[in-house]
Order: structure tokens, then C-alpha cells, then sequence
């Protein structure tokens, strides 16, 4: 029997992965794994991929892109081992898709540009959904991160007519929420009604970033590290004077933070 070295690396991966979830010898705490207690770990894998391209280190993202590529075949054995489909289905189903929704590389249709490919990408797709949806909303899955689920939701609802006519419109429903969690919070000592509040303001925050083209976990991204920046600037300035952030006052970090500010362009 050839060793799985001296395969493809493809073929050499599909036959590690069937020897680990083999019964006879195999690794048992892969055999012991399902589709759901994978998933976690798949969705892991590709925010390390996104995280390895937001620091820009090619050896961590060819790493990261193979631990990723593993969690598809692990999915892909479980499904053989059920007789559901098998990773070559898999790869002949991207295949199908993407010459399907690029016919104008693999067909006779003419795009001249990304902006004329986006718009038929998402008529294709429209196309696709309206075959077997019972509304717009379906397969939006549910374990997406809640701010671009927020975001598919509300591009779904606006593909059919249900959007606020310009920008303006998506920030007046900001104020609106804001004011509405205003009185709630003066009204009721209720959480649930103030979390569903707070929840309706992050859900028309998400809108205004859907109209001008703006992805909100990016921008929520970036404002983590700007938070991050500027408060290890903090810490870094106080520890310069022998100090903790426990030993100075609100007053003095906050003059710490508009300082770090300045020094970074006021970023």
C-alpha cells in the first residue's frame, strides 16, 4: 500500500482523516466527534485565517488556511460515514456554483466591471433562493456573528423594497433608538426591556453601516484596536510613573487618553 507521504497532498489528507475516525485503531477523540461539537471549532479556524490576513503574517495564514481546510474534510468524513455526500461532492458543488454564478467567465454573458459582477452575483443568488424559499430571511444562518447576521438580515429585507430611502433615514431611526433607551432606562429597572432596547439601537447602527458599504464587524474590529491602543498607552505611561490603573483616578487616565490621542493623530 502506497504511504499517504507519497500521495497527493489532497488524497494524502482525506486518508489521515479516514484512519483517524477509523473504529479499528483510529484516534478516539475523533471518533467520538459530530457535526455540532465540530462546529465550533470550525467557525475558530476561520476567524484565526481572518486574524493571520489582519496581521498580514503569510506563514500563519498558509498554517491557519490548512487547519481550516481540515475542519471541511472532517465535516466531509462524517458525511461519507453517513452517506450523505463525500468531500469530492463538496468540491464538485463549489465548482457547479462558481461557474454558475460567473457566467460571464464560463459562459456568454458580458460584465465590465466588479460593481456589474456584485449586482449579478446577487440576482443570481435572489434567483437561486426564490427555487425553494419561503422568504426572503431563509438560510441566514443562525450562528453567524450577530452584528453581520444583523447586516445580511437587514440586505435581505432590503432586496425586496423594505429599507429606508437614504442614509439619512437609517440615522434618524438611530436617534430614535437612543432616545427610546433614554426613557427606558429612566423608566424601568427591567434588563430584558433595556437589553432588547440596546438591542434594536446595535440593530439600526448595523443599517446605517449596510448603506454606506461598511462592514460592522470590520468597523467594530477596528475600534477594539483603537481601544486597545489607547488604553495599553494608558497603562504604558502610567507604569512609567510607578503606578497601576488602580492607583490613579478616572481624571487622570482620561487626561492619559486623550494624551495617547494627540500622540497617535488623534486616530
Amino acid at each position: 500500500m502506497q504511504h499517504p507521504a507519497h500521495k497527493a497532498p489532497i488524497a494524502r489528507l482525506l486518508t489521515i482523516m479516514s484512519r483517524l475516525r477509523d473504529p479499528n485503531g483510529g484516534c478516539p477523540w475523533d471518533l467520538e466527534q459530530t457535526f455540532k461539537t465540530i462546529a465550533p471549532y470550525t467557525i475558530e479556524e476561520a476567524y484565526e485565517v481572518a486574524d493571520a490576513i489582519e496581521r498580514d503574517d503569510m506563514n500563519d495564514l498558509r498554517d491557519e488556511l490548512g487547519d481550516l481546510l481540515f475542519q471541511v474534510v472532517f465535516h466531509s468524513q462524517m458525511a461519507r460515514e453517513r452517506g450523505a455526500f463525500t468531500f469530492d461532492d463538496v468540491v464538485d458543488a463549489i465548482c457547479d456554483k462558481m461557474e454558475r454564478r460567473h457566467p460571464h467567465v464560463f459562459g456568454e454573458a458580458r460584465i465590465e466591471n466588479a460593481a456589474e459582477q456584485t449586482i449579478a452575483w446577487d440576482e443570481q443568488k435572489r434567483r437561486e433562493r426564490a427555487q425553494t424559499a419561503q422568504s426572503v430571511l431563509d438560510d441566514v444562518p443562525l450562528a453567524l456573528p450577530a452584528l453581520t447576521r444583523a447586516n445580511k438580515l437587514g440586505k435581505r429585507a432590503a432586496e425586496v423594497g423594505f429599507e429606508w430611502p437614504d442614509t439619512h433615514g437609517a440615522l434618524d431611526k438611530v436617534v430614535e433608538e437612543i432616545e427610546e433607551l433614554r426613557t427606558e432606562l429612566a423608566a424601568s429597572p427591567d434588563l430584558e426591556r433595556i437589553s432588547n432596547e440596546i438591542g434594536d439601537l446595535l440593530f439600526s447602527l448595523v443599517n446605517v453601516c449596510r448603506y454606506l458599504r461598511i462592514d460592522p464587524e470590520t468597523s467594530l474590529r477596528n475600534a477594539n484596536a483603537k481601544f486597545e491602543r489607547r488604553f495599553r498607552y494608558v497603562e504604558r505611561r502610567l507604569k512609567e510613573q510607578g503606578r497601576s490603573p488602580e492607583q490613579a483616578t478616572l481624571e487622570e487616565m482620561d487626561a492619559l487618553w486623550e494624551e495617547g490621542k494627540r500622540r497617535n493623530g488623534a486616530e
